[in-house]
């Protein structure tokens, strides 16, 4: 009696798990998602001295049919700080995401910018690079 209860328990999963897999999920009805199109997908410092000024911006723009929004923006470290705005993007409009990187570490710069969203595109990363000189 216990085998059949087992077996009849693992039949009704084993079903179950196959028709989960086999639902297809309708992301984009009509196609009316946000979709993100960056200007530049890395930004070159080049050479900049010490203490100088590390700010940068990612110009981005809603191609798509539906407000856009970035729900998070992170760097791979904590040297490097973005900014961006909070606020709905309507298609065709344009914003920026503004870098500001710690230029007291000397060194190569080498870093990335996480971009998340509910555009159809999904999460982007930008590049930062160039070197930090005495």
């Amino acid at each position: 009696m216990k085998k059949f209860i087992v077996m009849m328990f693992l039949s009704v999963a084993v079903v179950f798990g196959i028709n989960a897999q086999n639902k297809k999920e309708v992301k984009n009805p009509g196609g009316t998602q946000a979709e993100i199109t960056f200007s530049e997908m890395v930004h070159d410092y080049g050479e900049v001295q010490k203490g100088g000024d590390g700010m940068c911006e990612f110009e981005y723009k809603n191609t798509g049919k539906a407000p856009l929004m970035l729900t998070n923006v992170r760097s791979s470290c904590g040297c490097t700080i973005p900014s961006w705005s909070k606020e709905p993007l309507m298609p065709g409009k344009s914003a920026k995401i503004k870098v500001k990187y710690n230029t007291n570490n000397v060194g190569t710069i080498n870093k990335s910018i996480t971009v998340e969203s509910n555009a159809s595109n999904g999460t982007v990363v930008l590049k930062i690079t160039g070197k930090v000189v005495k």
